[in-house]
């Protein structure tokens, strides 16, 4: 085991990436390993060996999978039951009755993941303060696990009202399950999230329990391989936040590492910014499955502490806090297929990893977004991941003719440009799903491109939206598992406690958030993982007297240390003008909840620089020049193709040009001027978008 030395996987729906950092001679090896979805491990262990590492090289060992994300959108999760209180059996199905599409007249409600016959009341009440008003029934627990027993139940979660002011009839639930039922996976809801809201904190807990059992054998496989590999150092999991938690959390508080791969590659995607000096930016993530988008404003990654996972029309709530991220089912596995009206469509559905785009050879016949680079010229078919994947340019044409070409009475071109502005419209939505419809002008960001597809279409995307600039970074078909060597062990406690800012007393508003404080830095010691220092962050939760909904403040150490209201409530003023574009100053204002991050902050590898050149490319930089369509210029031309790895910091492209790699190809478009940076990272400024 080398010291300081750090592995990080990122499994995707199509290919699993690898990042090791050896930090004797501060090299990074990247590996690319099409995933196993059957075994995931075993696509782990071939991108290592890619990677030209080992498992029982590294100090630590850092992973981010979809796995949990899938299960709980294909709903392949456990049979699970919900023991709630009395009374209140269906408040998971009615939710908030809120009907976002108004005239849509084939508008759904979410589906729960526990049938209602499945929803079992548990008879106990407490007040709001925590106050017992009814006893817990424990005999009346007993006859539930009974019939859970013959119903076959695999996961049970508990739901009980006020269990963040005292959960003590929620351990005692789940004590008895657990010796009822030992080999169920149970969770509590207090242990997930001590907020208020029913609704929301009663569909996160279920959602744990019906991804249970999957993700916690999923991540029991992995840890017992790298100890077979003789891995002897800290397995950490990437979640939501794009922080790092302990394997053995993961496996109870599955659902915190919902979003672990896009998260990492927004916290690389900051670590950029940091070294650039840039202090906004979009981050764009394209897979093999899906597209993805965050945004980094003021030198912060953008958060949320509630996310609807399925959509917001019927979606359902995860109460935790996690990057917040915009998704699409749009990635160069994404199937292109006409309907029944006669429209062309591309996604969700995806060829994924087996047997993956007609043009992989492996069986597959439907024509994708890869097939369509592929047949436009965009990828070169002999040089894809480097030579080790050669691409079936017939099969690719073949699935795209028969497919989309003879139903819509068009050439292949024309198919496959066609399977192209429908995939960069649908990913244009998810950089104004966190940009403009969170207020952040998106035109006014430059957008860091990244994942093996994400630096095809990037160009396009940026012209659709109004970006001016963009910047690839090196290795994009790795930088999720390149973010993951820059992120921080990371522990989240929050708590529900009702304070009007007017009669709050600030020994006790210390107390609490030290209380919380408390708790990360006991995780964080309990996790023996080494760290460079710690950084602790406090917020609370605060919205107008007489308002429902709240927005997340930040308390800094001056305002405590001056107790200073005032400074407190023109910050929350500051914050509800940002998201709402109002404010009311001569309002009054209460704290809601109460929230602590405890960082353990890791050392990061060093952003390596490339070589200076010229403004000309060197000869050797140069490919064989092949022809590609381009919709701007209606037809192919003469395009020159450039080996990124030759490239030097300060050459200069102007397009239309392409820019390869081992993973990933960078497309210039005709009127876009390309520099690389000192860093290898290739800064376009894009031209403008044709009529």
């Amino acid at each position: 085991m080398q010291k300081g030395s750090r592995l990080a996987a990122d499994i995707g729906g199509t290919f699993t990436d690898v990042a090791y950092f050896d930090p004797v001679n501060g090299a990074l090896s990247l590996g690319k390993a099409l995933s196993t979805p059957s075994r995931m491990v075993d696509g782990i262990a071939s991108g290592v060996g890619k990677a030209n590492a080992s498992f029982g090289q590294a100090e630590t060992f850092l992973h981010g999978s979809t796995v949990a994300i899938n299960t709980l959108l294909e709903r392949k999760g456990a049979r699970t039951a919900l023991l709630i209180t009395e009374g209140f059996r269906d408040i998971y199905e009615i939710g908030r009755i809120n009907r976002p599409d108004a005239y849509n007249l084939f508008f759904r409600k979410h589906v729960p993941l526990a049938e209602r016959r499945l929803r079992y009341e548990v008879r106990e009440r407490l007040t709001a303060e925590g106050e017992v008003d009814t006893p817990l029934d424990e005999a009346g627990v007993h006859l539930i696990c009974d019939r859970m027993i013959e119903e076959g139940i695999e996961a049970v979660a508990i739901l009980l009202l006020h269990c963040y002011a005292n959960p003590a009839h929620e351990l005692a639930v789940k004590a008895i399950v657990q010796q009822r039922l030992p080999h169920v996976f149970v969770t509590a809801s207090h242990e997930l999230s001590q907020e208020y809201r029913e609704f929301e904190r009663c569909s996160t807990t279920v959602a744990n329990a019906f991804i249970g059992p999957i993700v916690s054998r999923y991540v029991a496989q992995i840890d017992a391989h790298l100890q077979q590999a003789g891995f002897d150092g800290k397995f950490l999991i990437v979640q939501s936040t794009g922080g790092l938690y302990e394997s053995h959390q993961a496996q109870r508080q599955c659902v915190r590492m919902l979003e672990s791969g896009p998260a990492a590659g927004v916290i690389g995607a900051h670590a950029l910014c940091r070294a650039l000096g840039l202090r906004d930016a979009v981050a764009f993530d394209m897979g093999g499955t899906t597209a993805k988008a965050g945004v980094i404003h003021d030198d912060t990654v953008m958060t949320t502490n509630l996310a609807m996972v399925g959509g917001y029309n019927e979606g359902l709530p995860i109460q935790i806090p996690l990057v917040d991220v915009f998704e699409v089912g749009t990635g160069g596995g994404s199937i292109a297929e006409v309907d029944l009206g006669g429209a062309l469509r591309v996604g969700p559905r995806s060829a994924g990893a087996e047997p993956g785009p007609a043009c992989y050879g492996r069986g597959g016949s439907f024509a994708t977004v890869t097939d369509a680079n592929l047949a436009l010229g965009r990828l070169d078919p002999h040089n894809f991941l480097g030579g080790e994947m050669p691409l079936d340019a017939a099969a690719a044409a073949q699935a795209i003719h028969a497919n989309i070409g003879v139903p819509l009475g068009l050439d292949t071109v024309a198919a496959a440009e066609g399977i192209l502005q429908i995939a960069v419209t649908k990913m244009s939505y998810a950089v104004k799903g966190v940009s403009t419809e969170r207020g952040f002008d998106a035109a006014a960001f430059p957008m860091i491109a990244y994942g093996g597809a994400g630096p095809l279409h990037a160009s396009a995307i940026g012209r659709e939206i109004g970006i001016q600039h963009l910047i690839i970074p090196r290795a994009p078909g790795h930088f999720c598992a390149f973010g993951m060597l820059h992120s921080d062990l990371r522990y989240d406690n929050v708590r529900t406690t009702f304070r009007k800012l007017e009669e709050l007393d600030f020994d006790e508003l210390e107390q609490a958030l030290g209380e919380l404080a408390a708790l990360g830095h006991r995780s964080l010691d309990e996790s023996h993982v080494r760290t460079a220092n710690v950084k602790v962050d406090y917020a609370a939760d605060m919205r107008y007297v007489g308002q429902e909904h709240s927005v997340a403040v930040d308390i800094t150490t001056s305002m405590l240390t001056a107790r200073d209201r005032t400074a407190l409530k023109a910050r929350f003023d500051d914050v509800h003008q940002f998201r709402y574009g109002t404010c009311a100053p001569a309002e009054k204002v209460e704290i809601v909840t109460l929230r602590a991050t405890v960082i353990g902050v890791m050392d990061k590898p060093p952003m390596e620089q490339i070589p200076q050149g010229d403004a000309a490319p060197p000869p050797r930089a140069l490919r064989p020049t092949r022809n590609v369509y381009f919709s701007e210029t209606g037809k192919a031309v003469p395009t020159k193709v450039y080996d990124r790895d030759h490239l030097l910091a300060g050459n200069r492209i102007s397009g239309p040009a392409l820019v390869e790699e081992h993973a990933s190809t960078t497309v210039v478009l005709p009127g876009d001027e390309l520099e690389v940076d000192i860093y290898g990272n290739l800064r376009i400024d894009l031209g403008v978008k044709s009529a």
